[in-house]
């Protein structure tokens, strides 16, 4: 495997970092080109989580994909979250699309998978690539840096909809552009095609979350599959024993835990597999 540790340069001109996790190349398989996942964690704007981090990149790995995991600016660096967090992501989709021979990747088959905040990162992402403004403002092209799949998990979609207050200190730093506020109100029919999964339970982001997204994608007409989980509660990542911390026994889950394989089986039937 190949484990790189890339800092890259949005269409903002704000550097992050981006890491790699690329299979070696076997001249004797029958798919020589990988398609790619596009980590992107969650961690209330304030960390990124570990736990979404990499074992999810493996997890991909194991699959047959080459994945990344993607760093955003948080509360605490320089300057607002949005639009960077949003470029960084389009960015990254780009960089990979360009060198897709140079890392055996089917830039056709881009996948972006976001958790609770990072699930808002991404969404934002899909609307800035689709839009106008953001196309003249930034220089985007939307084949150039729209996913083709994307992968919602537990994601934040309405700041308002969170279940606890916003710290007053971090207000400042969240959007108030309204399409940005709430990432349900940028869907178009040109949205790439979504995987939902959360908890019903879900005491961070509140379900309504997930609900809304769903309906402005159903509005719209883009294809969409979910799986709302009865018990599950927030940031399970895997749902397995392996991304559980201490304490915190309900993150180990085996329920909750079939959204990767019934992600799997969506992607497949979405890439005629």
């Amino acid at each position: 495997m190949k484990i790189e540790n890339l800092t890259l340069t949005n269409f903002n001109d704000r550097q992050y970092k981006v890491h790699t996790y690329i299979l070696e190349q076997n001249p004797e398989l029958v798919e020589q080109k990988r398609p790619l996942a596009i980590v992107v964690p969650g961690g209330s704007f304030e960390h990124l989580s570990k736990r979404e981090g990499e074992p999810v990149a493996l997890a991909f790995n194991n699959q047959g994909f080459n994945s990344v995991v993607m760093e955003y600016n948080l509360v605490h660096d320089e300057g607002k979250i949005y639009p960077d967090a949003g470029l960084d992501v389009l960015t990254t989709v780009k960089y990979f699309r360009d060198r897709a021979d140079e890392y055996h990747l089917d830039p056709e088959r881009i996948l972006t998978i976001g958790f609770s905040a990072g699930g808002h990162v991404v969404s934002v992402a899909n609307n800035m690539a689709i839009d106008p403004e953001y196309q003249e403002k930034y220089g985007l092209k939307k084949d150039e840096v729209l996913p083709n799949k994307s992968i919602l998990g537990y994601p934040l979609i309405n700041i308002e909809k969170i279940g606890f207050p916003i710290p007053k200190d971090q207000m400042d730093k969240m959007p108030s552009e309204k399409k940005i506020l709430d990432s349900a109100l940028g869907v178009t029919r040109e949205t790439p095609d979504t995987f939902v999964f959360q908890a019903w339970d879900d005491p961070v982001v509140l379900i309504g979350n997930s609900i809304e997204y769903l309906a402005a994608l159903n509005k719209n007409k883009v294809s969409a599959e979910a799986h709302l989980f009865n018990h599950g509660y927030h940031g399970f990542s895997l749902a397995r024993h392996n991304v559980q911390t201490k304490e915190r026994e309900w993150q180990e889950n085996p329920h909750v835990a079939h959204w990767f394989n019934l992600a799997m089986e969506w992607l497949k039937s979405e890439w005629g597999e």
